[in-house]
C-alpha cells in the first residue's frame, strides 16, 4: 500500500466515524484544547517602550471559520497579540460575510468589529460605499494578507463521470447540453464580487464555460454548504478549507480542483481595518500587525499543523473535527472522479512564506489583480483601470504600516520586500497577468463582461 493510499484509507476511515455528527455540529472539545478559551500559555511579553506601547489595548477582530482566518486565531491563542501589548483583543465569528460587512459599518463602538479577515476586494467595495447600507463609504485600510491557497472546489455527488475537474473544456459540452435542458449547473460561492466568485468563474471560463451565460450562480454561506449540497440546492460550491472536504467526508460531494491548481501560491484573504480606527491607534495596528506576523511564522511551521487542527477544531472556532481538518493542513486531498489525490505540503494553506515570496506582504499589484478581475466581469467600469486604480490602491493598502510593524518585530530585512509588486503572475490555463499592463491580460481573456 502507497504512502497516499494509506493516508487515504486512514483519512477516509476518520471521515466514516465523524460524517454523521457533520451536519448536527460537534461536541464541544475538552477543555483541554485550549481552542476558544483564549488561555494557551502566553509568549514572553517584547519589551515595550513609549514608543511601542498601545494606545488601547482593545480591539475587536472578524473571522469565518475558514482556514483563512488561523493567524487571527493563532495569535489569539498563542499569545501573540499580548506579547505586543494587545491583551485585550477580541476575535469574533461572524455568522457569514454579509454580517461581517455589516459589522464592520457600525464597528465596535456600535456593537459590531474594527476590522479582521476579508476576501478581496471587500475592503475597496466597502471603503467606496460599493457594497454598504445607502452606499456609505467606510474607509478601510488593508494591512496584510493572511494566507495563500486553502480553497477548493467541491463537486456534488450526482455529477460524477460528467469529466468536471481541473480542465471544464473536457466537461464543456455537459454543462451547456444542462442550460439548453433547462436544469443549468448552479455554483455557488460565499459573497459575491470577491475572491470565491472569482476562482470558481475563472476555472469555468478557462474552460470556455461562460460563468454569466452557461451556468447559474448562487450566494451560499460557508457554514451552510455542507447541508445545502446535500439537499441539492448546488451542483458545485467554491469556498475555503475545511468545507469542501466535509462535502467529501459526508459522501455528498467530491473535490474536482484546489485553487493552488488553479492559480499556485495565489493570494487570497486579508487582514484589513477600519481606517479611523488605524489612524486613531497607529502604535495598536502595527502590535497586532506583529502578533499577525508571528501567528503566521508559527502557523508555517508543518510541526505545528498537528497543534492547529486541535486549535481550529474548537466549538468556538470551526467546530470541525481534528481529522477533517488536519490533512487538509498537511496537503493532503482526496480528489474525485478518477484524478489522483495530492499530497503536497506547498499545495496546502500557507501563510507566512511561500515559493513567490512573502505570504504576509499585501502586494499591491496582487489588489491591482482583483480590481482588474473586478473589470473583467463587469463588476467594476472598466475605465477604474484609467483612471484612480493606482490612486484608490495607495489610498486602501497600507504596505508602509506592515514594513514598519516588521521591522520593529524583528523580521529579517530578507523577508521585507522592496518593491509593491510581486511581479507577473501566472495561471494553470496559460493566461500572464502583468501588473504594469492589466489590459493586456483583459484582452487576452476569452470570456469576459465588460462594462
Amino acid at each position: 500500500m502507497t504512502y497516499l493510499n494509506r493516508r487515504k484509507f486512514l483519512i477516509n476511515a476518520g471521515l466514516a466515524t465523524t460524517g454523521a455528527i457533520l451536519l448536527k455540529g460537534c461536541n464541544p472539545p475538552d477543555a483541554s484544547n485550549s481552542g476558544g478559551s483564549g488561555t494557551a500559555t502566553p509568549n514572553q511579553a517584547a519589551n515595550l517602550t513609549p514608543e511601542t506601547t498601545p494606545e488601547t489595548t482593545k480591539a475587536k477582530l472578524g473571522f469565518i471559520p475558514i482556514f483563512e482566518a488561523a493567524p487571527l486565531i493563532i495569535a489569539k491563542e498563542k499569545g501573540f497579540f499580548a506579547k505586543y501589548g494587545m491583551t485585550d483583543v477580541e476575535v469574533s465569528k461572524q455568522a457569514n460575510w454579509g454580517a461581517a460587512r455589516d459589522n464592520v459599518e457600525i464597528g465596535s463602538a456600535g456593537g459590531g468589529i474594527d476590522g479582521g479577515q476579508w476576501q478581496m476586494p471587500m475592503p475597496y467595495l466597502i471603503s467606496e460605499g460599493l457594497i454598504t447600507k445607502n452606499n456609505t463609504k467606510v474607509p478601510m485600510y488593508v494591512l496584510a494578507m493572511l494566507n495563500t491557497q486553502g480553497n477548493g472546489i467541491a463537486i456534488a455527488k450526482t455529477q460524477e463521470g460528467k469529466n468536471i475537474g481541473l480542465d471544464m473544456s473536457k466537461a464543456k459540452d455537459y454543462i451547456v447540453g444542462l442550460k439548453k435542458q433547462g436544469k443549468p449547473f448552479r455554483a455557488a460561492y460565499t459573497f459575491p464580487k470577491v475572491n470565491q466568485d472569482f476562482w470558481i468563474r475563472y476555472w469555468l471560463a478557462a474552460g470556455g464555460i461562460n460563468p454569466d451565460t452557461d451556468v447559474t450562480l448562487l450566494t451560499v454561506p460557508a457554514a451552510q454548504t455542507v447541508a445545502n449540497m446535500k439537499t441539492g440546492t448546488m451542483e458545485g460550491f467554491s469556498t475555503g478549507d475545511p468545507w469542501p472536504a466535509r462535502i467529501v467526508g459526508d459522501k455528498i460531494g467530491f473535490m474536482a480542483a484546489l485553487t493552488a491548481q488553479i492559480w499556485p501560491f495565489h493570494p487570497e484573504e486579508y487582514f484589513a481595518m477600519r481606517s479611523d480606527w488605524v489612524d486613531k491607534n497607529p502604535i495598536a495596528t502595527k502590535a497586532i500587525l506583529k502578533g499577525i506576523m508571528e501567528a503566521q511564522q508559527w502557523c508555517d511551521k508543518k510541526e505545528n499543523r498537528p497543534e492547529m487542527a486541535k486549535i481550529l477544531s474548537s466549538a468556538s472556532y470551526y467546530n470541525v473535527p481534528v481529522e477533517i481538518l488536519q490533512p487538509m493542513l498537511l496537503g493532503t486531498y482526496i480528489m474525485g472522479d478518477n484524478q489522483p489525490g495530492i499530497e503536497d505540503f506547498q499545495k496546502a494553506a500557507l501563510y507566512w512564506k511561500s515559493p513567490r515570496g512573502s505570504v504576509s506582504y499585501p502586494y499591491k499589484s496582487l489588489d491591482l489583480w482583483f480590481l482588474t478581475e473586478s473589470v473583467r466581469w463587469g463588476f467594476l467600469p472598466a475605465s477604474t483601470l484609467d483612471n484612480n486604480a493606482k490612486a484608490l490602491i495607495d489610498k486602501v493598502n497600507r504596505s508602509d504600516l506592515w514594513k514598519e510593524a516588521a521591522k520593529e518585530a524583528g523580521v529579517p530585512d530578507a523577508d521585507i520586500p522592496t518593491s509593491d509588486s510581486r511581479g507577473t503572475e501566472a495561471f494553470f490555463d496559460g493566461k500572464v497577468f502583468d501588473p504594469t499592463n492589466p489590459k493586456a491580460y483583459l484582452d487576452s481573456l476569452a470570456i469576459k463582461k465588460l462594462v
